[in-house]
């Protein structure tokens, strides 16, 4: 049940994600032709309003498929009705003409030869594949020259469009950090026991959930002083004095097992909560944010140069953790989900393609130029991107493993 809460988790962040650029879309007047989640092959689809919603197979994302990315070419058309001119020769100078077209700067003109190919296309003897690219060739090419084509308008529309994806994760995350700063966050341990693990010292020395430990080998502990009293044994057997059911309870010298640099018992503490009321938790949430944000920053340099790199983690590693945290307490499972959320804002600002924060370059460097960048220079860094992403996302997976298998 916490792994389906924990997925539903992700996938309503990668939700709300999609729907800033969606919402803004629609607010700046360019109708989106999709809103998917998930990556294809798609498993559902349903069309409301002309907009195709759907979900895809794989759980790397989502997308919302906004008219006319780029300013169309004719090698678009070429490539997509290159089998269409393979078993019907007699299209090829449509074609041609129509690529010929796409090309200039006569918008009307390239329309009217797109339309005039439509019919051709439509008329023409065809197999099942050879119509299936030629109509998406055609269709992308139709939203290209579309009055609403996101490389037709002003750029401060175009930038609105693609950070309002990141930026809904953000605020989000703010107000989901607000939230759990009011709940209540954790201000440190009490001497309470909230859980024992089978088969670790904890539970053969004879402790249990419920118990209150009051002395560690013979002195008294504080809650925040236990955990020094158990390392500064460093290794030797340990003995409890507990308080259970309002009688002293002297439990047997037990050796702790060391897991990294630590020595551990195996047991959870009953956690201390503080709690804060809506503007300090605001506040709170705020300098949280930027507090993670620069940590993200740093690690990211140190991704680069070699170091942190079993830190990356996967949508694997996500949902166990944030079913691990929701297991523990909700809170913890909800600052989890907004600290995810505001990864998820600072991923996609990185200024690769296909990013958000990609394609905010280029289209900062296309208002710098006055003029389209060629389509070639997309997807090109097109490639360099999703060869980055791919690498993060198989590293994570790899690390996901690891961690899972003990390794």
């Amino acid at each position: 049940m916490t792994y389906a809460v924990a997925i539903a988790g992700l996938v309503f962040l990668i939700l709300i994600h999609e729907a800033g650029h969606f919402f803004v879309a629609r607010l700046v007047n360019m109708r989106p032709r999709k809103f998917y989640i998930f990556f294809p092959p798609t498993i559902w689809k349903t069309t409301r309003g002309g907009i195709e919603y759907g979900i895809g197979a794989i759980p790397l994302g989502g997308y919302v498929k906004i008219p006319g990315m780029h300013r169309p070419a004719g090698k678009d058309l070429e490539m997509h009705l290159h089998r269409a001119v393979e078993e019907q020769p007699e299209l090829e100078p449509q074609v041609a003409a129509a690529a010929h077209t796409l090309e200039g700067d006569d918008l009307v003109a390239a329309r009217e030869a797109v339309a005039g190919l439509h019919t051709a296309v439509e008329h023409a003897e065809l197999s099942e594949r050879a119509q299936i690219g030629a109509h998406k060739g055609l269709t992308d090419v139709d939203d290209g020259l579309a009055d609403d084509a996101y490389w037709r308008s002003s750029i401060p529309k175009r930038v609105a469009v693609i950070a309002a994806g990141p930026l809904t994760n953000l605020l989000f995350a703010v107000a989901l950090l607000t939230v759990v700063f009011m709940l209540g966050v954790s201000d440190g341990a009490t001497r309470g026991v909230e859980s024992v693990s089978a088969g670790t010292p904890a539970a053969g020395m004879g402790l249990l959930a419920g118990d209150e430990v009051v002395q560690v080998n013979g002195k008294p502990v504080t809650g925040d002083s236990l955990s020094d009293a158990i390392q500064a044994g460093k290794g030797a057997p340990v003995t409890l004095v507990v308080a259970r059911n309002g009688e002293t309870v002297t439990l047997p010298a037990t050796r702790p097992e060391k897991i990294g640099d630590r020595y551990i018992l195996g047991f959870t503490r009953v956690a201390r909560f503080k709690t804060y009321g809506p503007l300090e938790a605001t506040g709170q949430a705020i300098g949280e944010t930027w507090r993670v944000t620069a940590l993200t920053g740093a690690a990211l340099g140190h991704i680069v140069s070699g170091g942190n790199r079993d830190e990356v983690s996967s949508p694997v590693g996500i949902v166990q953790g944030s079913s691990e945290a929701l297991q523990y307490d909700y809170r913890y499972f909800l600052g989890i989900l907004a600290l995810i959320s505001l990864s998820l804002a600072l991923l996609n600002m990185l200024p690769f393609l296909p990013l958000d924060g990609g394609h905010i370059a280029f289209t900062l460097i296309e208002g710098i130029r006055g003029r389209a960048v060629p389509r070639i220079a997309y997807e090109r860094a097109s490639v360099i991107g999703i060869a980055l992403v791919l690498m993060l996302f198989f590293l994570g997976v790899s690390n996901d493993v690891n961690r899972i298998g003990g390794g």
